[in-house]
């Protein structure tokens, strides 16, 4: 009686217990089964907000681009500030430069032009009626025994010569005998091999087109060299000294009208390819302070004679 009570509860038991569920691995191939650790995306179009950004991204480099060729901020007018006539600007200097040795001042004019950066830059050579500097040694580049090294010899040239000159400029590149350098057409390709740039081109002196030192007339060069100034913009200004301290009103009025019309002539050839003007001129010394200029001649001071500007200080 015991034995068969314990196999009906053994039984009940066997039909109350959860039946157990096949294995997916067992019924479903495993080629079949999605993977749980991979997962494969594909590159798209972005969506629209994507799209956006990266063009605001490519807006923003042409802005930084645009950006190098904007004009100079500091090659604009001063402002409203107070403007002076040649003489009154002259009396000032002088005050400013009394006990100083005339010798060693110099009156200086410097044009703030309205220009654009990285664009191209004024580079000229001047003849003022009342010259600066008598100063001026010349040395030549040209073809041993030629045409060209006869008129530098004659012309006054206190170098001249191709191989003999390459090595005067080599030997002594820190004491050099001349302050200008021209160069013949036919010694071109000479002055490209002997390997001179990195000596004259820090001091301005190696010859090149657009500097118009190399020319086929030697003589005609030395001739408008000879009391002419160079100058060059940097910066959106043009500095250059402009007469010695004690050049009356007069001589520097024809000095600095002289100037301007020279860098409204360079600028009318260059219209075509960049826009410049000048804003603003202004005179100085070499220790002295600056005026800005009103183009006007006369002091205000009606008791001040214009000849008394040019007396010794």
């Amino acid at each position: 009686m015991a034995s068969t009570s314990q196999f009906l509860a053994s039984l009940a038991r066997l039909s109350l217990s959860p039946a157990s569920r096949p294995a997916a691995a067992s019924t479903i191939p495993r080629f079949l089964a999605p993977s749980a650790t991979t997962q494969i995306r594909c590159a798209g179009g972005g969506t629209a907000q994507m799209q956006a950004r990266a063009r605001e991204k490519e807006k923003l480099k042409k802005k930084k681009r645009q950006q190098r060729f904007k004009e100079y901020k500091y090659a604009v007018p001063t402002g409203k500030g107070e403007q002076f006539s040649l003489c009154d600007a002259m009396r000032y200097i002088r005050a400013a430069e009394v006990g100083r040795p005339p010798s060693s001042v110099t009156y200086e004019v410097a044009l703030k032009v309205r220009t654009i950066k990285n664009g191209p830059v004024i580079r000229n050579r001047i003849r003022f009626p009342h010259p600066v500097k008598n100063d001026t040694r010349i040395a030549v580049i040209c073809p041993e025994g030629s045409n060209a090294m006869h008129d530098a010899r004659t012309g006054g040239a206190v170098a001249f010569g191709e191989q003999s000159l390459f090595e005067i400029i080599k030997a002594n590149p820190n004491n050099l005998p001349f302050n200008r350098l021209i160069c013949h057409t036919d010694s071109v390709q000479a002055l490209n091999k002997a390997g001179l740039g990195r000596v004259l081109g820090p001091k301005g002196l190696m010859p090149s087109l657009k500097t118009n030192t190399i020319t086929k007339s030697v003589k005609t060069m030395m001739q408008e060299m000879v009391g002419a100034e160079t100058y060059r913009e940097k910066i959106g200004v043009i500095r250059i000294p402009i007469g010695n301290i004690q050049y009356s009103p007069r001589q520097l009025s024809d000095n600095v009208k002289t100037f301007i019309e020279s860098i409204k002539a360079d600028i009318a050839r260059m219209e075509d390819r960049v826009d410049k003007d000048i804003i603003e001129v202004v005179l100085s010394s070499t220790n002295g302070p600056g005026f800005t200029l009103n183009g006007g001649f006369l002091p205000t001071d009606e008791k001040l004679d214009p000849a008394y500007l040019a007396t010794a200080m």
